[in-house]
């Protein structure tokens, strides 16, 4: 991921990845049949972090409180140094070719959310829709915190920008127009 994010992810060649791994590039193809695949097992960690954050959560938490936990857990396992989380950040959201990888974790993310919430909301009719409408609300305020992150260059830490977005969010929903 460092060596992708330095380089550029279509500037990087497999060769390279491999020998920073320092192993043969049949190797690294056992493991990773296209070079996506690396940022895919990179994102899937975050995708059981997140879930676990879930499913952790207290019996009393309400489904915002619990959603924000979860959403600042990732944070840290995008990278040891915020430096490094920006790197990464701005390599799979701003290159194209990352585009179909982002989206699937993305999905990945609101279904993990949603099957989560669903034994957390209270039993009803609407209960699995308010659970996919709670957890696609989430992931948009949480790309929304990394976009302008990225706008801010990465200078403030992230955690304080999705802290902003998820109140600013709260704020817009449930204020009466």
């Amino acid at each position: 991921m460092r060596l992708l994010s330095e380089k550029g992810f279509d500037e990087t060649t497999t060769d390279e990845i491999a020998a920073a791994a320092g192993i043969s590039r049949r190797t690294l193809f056992r493991y990773f049949p296209a070079k996506a695949d690396i940022v895919t097992a990179w994102t899937r960690q975050m995708t059981d972090v997140l879930t676990a954050s879930v499913r952790n959560s207290p019996e009393n938490a309400t489904a915002q409180d619990i959603i924000g936990t979860a959403l600042e857990a990732v944070v840290p396992h995008m990278a040891k140094t915020r430096a490094e989380s920006y790197a990464f950040v701005c390599l799979i959201e701003r290159t194209p070719t990352l585009l179909p990888v982002s989206l699937r974790k993305y999905a990945q993310w609101e279904d993990s959310l949603a099957a989560a919430l669903i034994l957390r909301l209270p039993p009803g009719p609407d209960s699995q829709l308010a659970a996919r409408v709670a957890a696609r609300s989430a992931i948009a305020a949480f790309r929304t915190a990394l976009d302008e992150w990225i706008r801010l260059k990465g200078r403030p830490a992230l955690i304080p920008v999705l802290r902003r977005v998820l109140a600013l969010q709260t704020r817009l929903l449930t204020t009466d127009s």
